[in-house]
């Protein structure tokens, strides 16, 4: 069993339990559930930069990145840089996050959030939108045609954006539907951990220009966005280069002022 068939399992039952514990009812309840979301796939269209910054505590493949940072500073921060959006990691046992971390970003911040989890059931979509998320992401790895189709398709009826990631051409042309807005590229080979920018710049011909592209993964230097940009890439998920710095503002701040 992999790392991603393992957090799989679990979030299986995390599922089943939250389900009980909390109703549907209750999230639709919530004071954000009709909260205007946000595109942050037109945000994307509209920037000459597009960084998406991300709000991560640790991983699988790096362990510790970085406990100390209260993650309302951080998203005060990654907006006043002038990122696109954020994405809040919110996977407990392997990545240190929570809901709550979405609650206090989107308490401290306007801009588009996404909710980085492993999307396996429409429930999940509810949490994410009673808790402030204006984006869901769905990993075609771990999800057949059907479940992205109908997965993405609930997102769009409130008024989410989605975000499809892919780590191949077999998941990608699985997964090109018209519920969707931004088709991400993983760099990372799941299995191995290994990443390569050759894995955008290979896929990129592959993506329809009527979503936009995303590059995910390795992404740490102005360089790799430059080469990735005549690719046709429009947006650039960033996590770990900002979040092992003491300030992720400013080095977001400092980073997205250096590339325009």
């Amino acid at each position: 069993m992999n790392i991603l068939d393992k957090i799989i399992a679990d979030k299986r039952k995390e599922v089943a339990l939250r389900k009980q514990l909390i109703p549907v009812s209750q999230l639709e309840q919530s004071v954000l559930f009709d909260r205007k979301s946000p595109s942050l796939a037109q945000a994307l269209r509209d920037s000459d930069t597009g960084i998406i910054a991300e709000h991560k505590r640790r991983s699988p493949s790096k362990q510790v990145i970085n406990h100390n940072l209260n993650v309302q500073d951080v998203a005060t921060g990654y907006e006043s840089a002038g990122a696109c959006g954020m994405s809040v990691l919110t996977d407990g046992k392997y990545f240190g996050g929570s809901l709550d971390d979405l609650l206090l970003a989107r308490a401290a911040s306007n801009f588009p959030l996404l909710r980085k989890e492993f999307m396996i059931d429409e429930y999940q979509i509810l949490e994410a939108k009673a808790y402030g998320a204006d984006v869901i992401l769905l990993i075609a790895a771990v999800l057949s045609r059907s479940e992205i189709r109908s997965l993405s398709e609930f997102a769009k009826t409130l008024g989410m954006d989605v975000l499809l990631e892919v780590h191949n051409l077999e998941e990608l042309q699985k997964s090109i539907m018209p519920s969707l807005d931004m088709l991400g590229v993983n760099n990372r080979n799941l299995k191995t951990f290994e990443v390569s920018l050759d894995i955008s710049k290979n896929l990129s011909a592959e993506i329809p220009d009527e979503f936009v592209k995303v590059s995910e993964s390795g992404i740490s230097t102005i360089e790799a966005i430059k080469e990735l940009r005549p690719f046709g890439y429009q947006g650039y998920l960033i996590g770990e280069n900002f979040m092992k710095t003491d300030n992720p503002g400013a080095s977001a701040t400092k980073f997205i002022h250096k590339l325009r």
